[in-house]
């Protein structure tokens, strides 16, 4: 029983962090109409930044503040100067950002010399739930996921911001009209999204260790789980990344890792036959 539980809140705590990688992806596609694949970069960066800070000597749990703060920037400089200009353009756009991603990645392979290198967790140890242990950092990394799943979700309902943010998404044309700058909207948005990367690599570099190709694992899932579950809807890529996270961090307690990973695909391409649209159609749950 206790390999099970212990199974079960590492599945859990993966398919967590899936859910921001997917949260900040899906709601830069839903702004913007293009998949960024410099994704699994914004990732590697929320990671690299954690890894700094402990190289430094500060604390980890200081990094990981910092990350989405730090990535958010870089998302932002990126989204100015390059990106925007590819948004008439949704094929040059993912071409674009995934060039931008393999010059991050091979800058910190370079960086870090293409070795593997370990972060300590920021809360080390167990506690006890009746005879079973459970790790205090898994826990932690399920906590905060749901509370910024929460936090996002009232900042793009109940705020001010998140109003302008659904105008410009339902029409932006009228939301010009009315005064918004949606160049503006699409800044902000463009950086939450990549804050939230940035946080997702902060918090499994502990789990993972730091390497150059360390987001790319969660790109492509990342891509099947907006898709299935919709472009434009908050609620449906979280149901599909927590839904891959767990077949893909499950599979291969059961199956030969690359059979489990083939499986993954299979499902994902059963899903997308059953129900092309997504498992919840742009006419609900939109942002």
């Amino acid at each position: 029983m206790d390999v099970v539980i212990d199974a079960a809140f590492g599945i859990i705590s993966f398919s967590s962090i899936m859910v921001l990688v997917v949260l900040g992806l899906g709601i830069i596609a839903s702004m913007m109409g293009i998949f960024n694949f410099a994704h699994a970069e914004f990732v590697l960066l929320g990671a690299y930044t954690v890894y700094l800070f402990h190289h430094s000597g500060l604390p980890v749990w200081l990094g990981m503040l910092a990350a989405p703060v730090a990535v958010a920037l870089c998302g932002l400089i990126l989204e100015r100067t390059v990106i925007r200009r590819f948004y008439a353009h949704p094929v040059v756009a993912m071409l674009g950002t995934y060039a931008i991603g393999l010059v991050i990645r091979e800058v910190v392979r370079g960086l870090i010399g293409g070795l593997y290198h370990s972060v300590p967790e920021p809360i080390i140890g167990f506690f006890t739930v009746g005879e079973i242990s459970v790790s205090k950092w898994r826990a932690a990394i399920i906590i905060l996921t749901v509370l910024v799943i929460g936090l996002s979700y009232l900042l793009l309902t109940r705020t001010t911001l998140g109003l302008r943010v659904r105008a410009a998404l339902e029409n932006p044309a009228l939301a010009r009209a009315s005064g918004i700058s949606t160049s503006q909207i699409y800044a902000i948005t463009f950086a939450f999204g990549a804050a939230l990367a940035g946080l997702a690599g902060a918090l499994m570099v502990p789990l993972f260790t730091l390497f150059a190709d360390l987001g790319l694992r969660f790109l492509i899932q990342g891509f099947l789980a907006v898709m299935l579950g919709g472009v434009g809807t908050f609620e449906g890529p979280i149901l599909e990344a927590g839904l891959i996270g767990v077949m893909t961090a499950s599979f291969p307690w059961l199956l030969n890792p690359v059979l489990a990973d083939v499986l993954v695909f299979v499902v994902a391409i059963a899903i997308v036959k059953l129900k092309p649209s997504g498992l919840l159609s742009l006419s609900r749950g939109r942002m």
